[in-house]
């Protein structure tokens, strides 16, 4: 049965099409819907009250569907809240299936098939969207109870990522894992370089805040078993286990620093984008023994170069003669 409370939002700029597709909703056993003309009709309605399922059509003037799912991503960092994005669309192929899901889309309905997808993919959505929601508030409350513990030295208490001291105890096992295990060690710094004068300008609530947002930002575009933490108040760092050493490439971290770089982080003081540079250091067991401090000493030394040329930084041990 149908969850007649769902709250869904039908963006389409034709009447005609948001009619039916309200009409056919209804007939369904769906209550709580409302209706948007327009993208930014749609960004201040969610303003008002996010919703558990977004209908778009994914051409639509000024603003598309994608570029909607982007912004509606941004507002659920902010919100704690995952908004299930179902697009609306007359296109075919996998690449129109990659382009939809890199924007963060869940979802998409073809137009030719209207009649038949709209409800079957809607109760899929239903069903998905009180597991999202349940996972979302068991994580925060997971992250609440880890800060409201007694290890400080460490967890971050205001980020609920690991600290420095957490991260050389990772680094540690890390480094004894590609010692017997073989494969490689990434290790990225992560520089924020507009974040020292924020608070200056803006208060420490609002600064605390923007670093939480990275902070989820950086959860969303990492592996589950990445090593993530917070360094100090404009470094974060990360620790990844690659099967290669070559794995360990600029390359292999576009969509990150693309991540930080391209998109605005919104605030409670309108949206702020971010300069982040990044320098990774990388090595197998032809670099050991090495230690964590080395390593990180190396990725210092790199981020100014990252920081002046506006791309991801590399080196791998052992340093060539």
């Amino acid at each position: 049965m149908p969850n007649p409370h769902l709250s869904i939002l039908v963006v389409d700029d034709a009447k005609f099409s948001s009619a039916m597709i309200g009409r056919t909703l209804s007939l369904a056993g769906y209550q709580d819907l409302r209706f948007a003309s327009s993208a930014a009709e749609a960004i201040k309605l969610l303003d008002e009250r996010p919703a558990s399922v977004l209908l778009a059509d994914w051409l639509m003037p000024e603003m598309n569907g994608l570029e909607l799912t982007v912004q509606v991503r941004q507002f659920d960092e902010m919100s704690h809240h995952y908004t299930y994005v179902i697009l609306l669309t007359g296109k075919e192929g996998d690449s129109v299936l990659s382009e939809a899901f890199d924007s963060g889309v869940d979802d998409f309905i073809s137009k030719a098939a209207m009649n038949e997808q709209l409800v079957p993919r809607v109760f899929a959505a239903d069903r998905l969207c009180n597991t999202l929601q349940r996972l979302l508030l068991e994580n925060r409350m997971l992250t609440e109870n880890i800060v409201s513990l007694e290890k400080r030295n460490l967890i971050d208490p205001l980020t609920g990522l690991g600290n420095s001291r957490y991260l050389h105890q990772k680094m540690l096992d890390s480094l004894r894992q590609v010692e017997s295990c073989g494969g490689a060690l990434c290790y990225l710094l992560i520089g924020l370089q507009d974040m020292p004068a924020l608070p200056q300008h803006s208060g420490e609530t609002f600064y605390n805040d923007l670093l939480k947002n990275v902070a989820r930002r950086l959860q969303q575009l990492v592996r589950p078993l990445d090593v993530l933490v917070r360094l100090d108040d404009s470094h974060f760092a990360l620790i990844t286990l690659l099967s290669d050493l070559h794995e360990c490439a600029p390359s292999s971290f576009k969509r990150l620093h693309e991540g930080l770089n391209l998109k605005a982080f919104k605030t409670s003081e309108g949206f702020i984008s971010l300069k982040a540079s990044i320098s990774l250091v990388g090595l197998d067991a032809r670099g050991l023994p090495c230690t964590p401090e080395q390593i990180i000493a190396h990725a210092e030394r790199l981020l100014p170069e990252s920081h002046s040329s506006g791309r991801v930084t590399a080196l791998r041990l052992p340093l060539a003669n």
